[in-house]
């Protein structure tokens, strides 16, 4: 995106710099001194601009790129310009370059601010005003409009010292991986934390806790999703089966949603303490309340409280803010977060394809580990290896567009994807031809002979399908190749929730798969 910056400026214009610095001592006509001035005017512009655009960047907005590169081709014609206009001042132009080469450059995607003294840790509030109500906090949190509202929520001591070292080290694979899925989402998930008034590293710190940033985690409890919405709490928040079978608990615009909406009626009931309502979130909102009302309002960190939570809860709290706490301090901790091109697109299928065949010919250049889990994060209606029809629009990011119009529209990469997720192990099987068999031509019948009567044609089979952990009758619809409804009268599921529960065995009647 910056790399211009590192290729210098036109040669011409430094040799002048360099060999003829008297020509600037020499008298200009006020013609071209104006003339000098306005182009110096314009760098001037161009570099506040340039520095905009990294703040831009910085704050995940694809229009810094747009924004930073215009900016230093207005820098080159500047330069240009210079080079060819008498009496125009090449040191304070290339001291504007000098100035850019020493600022932090490809910066999309890290901050800006983020340069800590030692003694920042211990300069976060012990924990958010006991007596503060939910509309202050909000106000107190848009006010302040900076990234690190989050600091002053929580109390930061050994516990969560603690689940950062974890984070840091045999974790360290989970937390690059929460970030690399979670900032292809971000432009789904930010906003609803934003219009509720929380900060953006509490979304961070509980998704990376509880799915790794992966919408089609299942727990063995059955919560489901980004955020782990347990059936009942989703329902609660408009969370669940559609009209299509397609349970939203998957959706990260609406998992985010209903998770702000859940953490501010936990902020409200708790009095605003961030950690309690985080055990809520994870042991349940009625002992969390429970607690809160027989302690007097002690907070979580009280080992009278503490101990009345389950070993999770107490494991949850402090890992879901540590979480947090590097997102908002990476270089503070030597973290350094991968580059993620989150620049959202969409493209259409040209041809039916998986998500299975589309990982495969999209490769994974720009991505270590490929693009299979960003095309089902920002596709959650269709499970891997189901069949999507040609025409149907995908969402992506600008990347994957293009890898996919390059490499999976057609051509030998393509042919070779398909190839590979349509093989069948059973036909590299070679099955011996049983002895005593005599092969015959067709038989053909004699004139007057009677003719025997045609079998009938036997009935289809009807297949079944027993239903595994974090089944949906959606997902096993559109995997089977089924229509919903059909599949959902055939056994006795009764609309809108087509409730289906594991173990349950299913009759795929009309299914084409």
């Amino acid at each position: 995106m910056f790399s211009r910056l590192r290729k210098g400026w036109p040669l011409a214009a430094v040799l002048l710099f360099c060999f003829t610095p008297s020509a600037f001592a020499q008298r200009v006509p006020a013609k071209d001194k104006a003339a000098a001035d306005v182009l110096v005017q314009r760098m001037a512009a161009a570099e506040q601009r340039y520095r905009d655009a990294l703040v831009l960047a910085a704050n995940g907005d694809p229009k810094g790129t747009t924004e930073s590169n215009e900016a230093l081709e207005d820098m080159e014609d500047v330069v240009d310009a210079c080079v060819k206009q008498r009496g125009c001042p090449m040191s304070d132009l290339l001291a504007t370059w000098k100035r850019l080469l020493k600022a932090e450059v490809d910066v999309a995607g890290e901050e800006l601010d983020e340069d800590p003294g030692e003694d920042e840790l211990l300069e976060a509030d012990t924990a958010l005003a006991a007596d503060i109500p939910e509309a202050a906090r909000t106000a107190r949190l848009v006010g302040d409009d900076n990234r690190h509202a989050f600091d002053r929520m929580v109390q930061f001591n050994p516990a969560v010292q603690a689940g950062i070292r974890r984070w840091l080290t045999d974790m360290r694979p989970a937390l690059m991986t929460s970030y690399e899925n979670y900032q292809a989402m971000r432009h789904l998930m930010w906003p609803e934390f934003e219009r509720q008034g929380l900060p953006e590293a509490l979304l961070f710190g509980i998704m990376a806790k509880e799915s790794n940033g992966r919408v089609h985690a299942v727990s063995r409890a059955g919560a489901a999703g980004p955020m782990q919405f347990m059936p009942a709490t989703g329902r609660r928040f408009g969370l669940g089966p559609d009209d299509t079978g397609f349970d939203s608990r998957y959706d990260p615009r609406s998992a985010a949603m209903a998770s702000a909406a859940y953490l501010n009626e936990r902020l409200r009931q708790l009095n605003n303490d961030m950690e309690l309502s985080l055990a809520g979130y994870n042991g349940g909102e009625g002992r969390a309340l429970r607690v809160h009302r027989a302690s007097g309002g002690t907070g979580f960190w009280n080992a009278s409280v503490y101990d009345q939570f389950p070993a999770e809860t107490r494991d949850y709290v402090p890992m879901v803010i540590a979480a947090a706490w590097i997102y908002l301090h990476p270089r503070q901790y030597g973290v350094t977060f991968p580059k993620v091109d989150a620049h959202p697109a969409q493209f259409k299928l040209t041809r039916p394809a998986s998500i299975y065949e589309l990982t495969i010919c999209l490769g994974n250049q720009g991505s270590h580990n490929g693009y299979m889990r960003t095309l089902r994060n920002l596709n959650p209606r269709y499970e891997a290896d189901a069949w999507i029809p040609a025409g149907t629009t995908l969402n992506a990011t600008t990347r994957i567009a293009g890898l996919y119009h390059r490499h999976c529209s057609g051509g030998a990469r393509a042919d070779l994807a398909r190839a590979l997720v349509t093989a069948d192990v059973n036909m590299a099987l070679v099955r011996d031809t049983p002895y005593g068999n005599v092969a015959v031509g067709n038989v053909t019948p004699l004139p007057g002979a009677p003719r025997a009567a045609a079998a009938p044609a036997a009935k289809p089979k009807v297949r079944s399908y027993k239903v595994a952990q974090g089944d949906t009758l959606g997902r096993i619809a559109q995997r089977h190749g089924c229509d919903v409804k059909t599949l959902a009268r055939a056994n006795g599921l009764k609309a809108p929730a087509y409730s289906v529960r594991q173990g349950q065995q299913l009759q795929l009647e009309g299914c084409r798969m």
